[in-house]
C-alpha cells in the first residue's frame, strides 16, 4: 500500500502563493483575492502568470509550468492556490517537475480545470490535495459556509469530521452501502480526458468523486458511459456525485433529466453512492480533502474523514 503524503497544515502568518495554470483573469480580482487572504492572517505572493494573457490562457505553457514548479520548490512557500479554472492545465503537464513537487508537499487547492493537476498529483506524487475555491471566488466573496469549509480543511482540522452540506441542501442517497476509500476525482469532462494518456485517473478502491457545469444530460450520458466503459466505476469503492451546475436540456429538445441519467449509469451498478453535494461550480461550496481516507454510509449520507 502506498502512502500518502500529507501536506502541513496551515497557520496564521504562512506564504500562500497564487497562481494560473489555466486561464487569465483581471489584475483587480487578483487584487481582491490577495487582500482578502491577507486579511484571514496569511502572506500572499502572486506568480506572473496570474498576470499574463495569451488568448484563453494566462501566459504561455511555460510560464504557466514554471509558477508551479517554483512555487513547489519554494520552501517558503507553504500553500499554492489556483487563479481560476477555464482551459489550459493539460497543455503543461509535461512541463511539470513532478519528482520535485514530491519532494516539496504543500497544501494546493483548485476545481475545475485544475481536476488535472489534482489528478497528476495524487498519481504520480502520492500528495493530498483540495478541491475548493479558487482566488476567483475569492475575489467575488466566500459566504461563511464556504470559508469555515475552506480554512477548516488547509488548517488540518478534517480527522473524524463530516463532509456535510448546509443544512437546507441535504444529501442524498442514490444507492445504499457503506465503504471507505481516498476520494479522487472531480470535474467529469476533466477526469475522462486523463483517459488513456501518462495521467489517466486511477479509482481502483477509491471513491470517485464528479461534478459538472453547463452540460446537457446527453453529454454527461456520453461522458458517464466512456467512465463506465474504460472500468473506471467499476473500480471505484463508492461514488459521490457534486453539483451538476446548469445541467439541464434545452427547452425545445427531447431529452431525459440528468437524474435519469444517474439512475441509468451509476445507481445501475449497486455500489454505495451519494448525490447533491454541494461541491464544484456552486455556491454554498465545500472543500474536499483527495487523498485522505474516509468512512462513506450511503444510507445515511454521511462522509467521515479518518485522518
Amino acid at each position: 500500500m502506498i502512502n500518502i503524503i500529507k501536506p502541513k497544515p496551515l497557520k496564521k502568518g504562512d506564504i500562500i502563493a497564487i497562481v494560473a495554470p489555466a486561464s487569465p483573469l483581471t489584475k483587480s480580482k487578483v487584487s481582491i483575492a490577495k487582500n482578502y487572504l491577507e486579511k484571514l492572517g496569511f502572506y500572499v505572493i502572486v506568480g506572473k502568470s496570474c498576470y499574463c494573457k495569451h488568448g484563453y490562457l494566462a501566459g504561455n505553457d511555460l510560464i504557466r509550468a514554471y509558477d508551479i514548479n517554483q512555487m513547489f520548490l519554494d520552501d517558503e512557500v507553504k500553500a499554492i492556490i489556483c487563479l481560476r479554472g477555464g482551459y489550459g492545465t493539460a497543455r503543461i503537464l509535461d512541463l511539470l517537475d513532478f519528482e520535485s513537487i514530491k519532494k516539496h508537499p504543500k497544501v494546493f487547492i483548485g476545481y475545475s480545470d485544475i481536476t488535472t493537476l489534482h489528478i497528476a498529483f495524487n498519481k504520480l506524487c502520492n500528495m493530498v490535495t483540495f478541491h475548493g475555491p479558487m482566488a476567483v471566488d475569492i475575489s467575488n466573496g466566500l459566504d461563511d459556509f464556504t470559508k469555515e469549509s475552506f480554512l477548516s480543511n488547509i488548517q488540518g482540522n478534517t480527522k473524524g469530521t463530516k463532509i456535510s452540506n448546509p443544512i437546507e441542501k441535504p444529501i442524498k442517497c442514490k444507492s445504499f452501502g457503506i465503504t471507505s476509500g481516498e476520494i479522487i476525482g472531480g470535474n467529469l469532462t476533466l477526469i475522462n480526458s486523463t483517459l488513456g494518456t501518462p495521467y489517466e485517473i486511477d479509482t481502483r478502491n477509491k471513491i470517485l468523486f464528479i461534478e459538472e457545469v453547463g452540460e446537457r444530460p446527453y453529454k454527461i450520458d456520453r461522458l458517464l458511459t466512456q467512465l463506465y466503459y474504460a472500468g473506471k466505476l467499476d473500480d471505484a469503492n463508492g461514488i459521490i456525485i457534486g453539483n451538476f451546475k446548469n445541467c439541464e436540456p434545452l427547452s425545445d429538445e427531447a431529452s431525459q433529466r440528468i437524474e435519469q441519467v444517474f439512475n441509468d449509469i451509476i445507481k445501475s451498478l449497486n455500489k454505495p453512492t451519494i448525490y447533491n453535494v454541494q461541491s464544484g461550480h456552486c455556491k454554498p461550496m465545500i472543500t474536499i480533502p483527495f487523498g485522505l481516507n474516509v468512512y462513506m454510509d450511503a444510507e445515511r449520507c454521511q462522509i467521515i474523514i479518518k485522518e
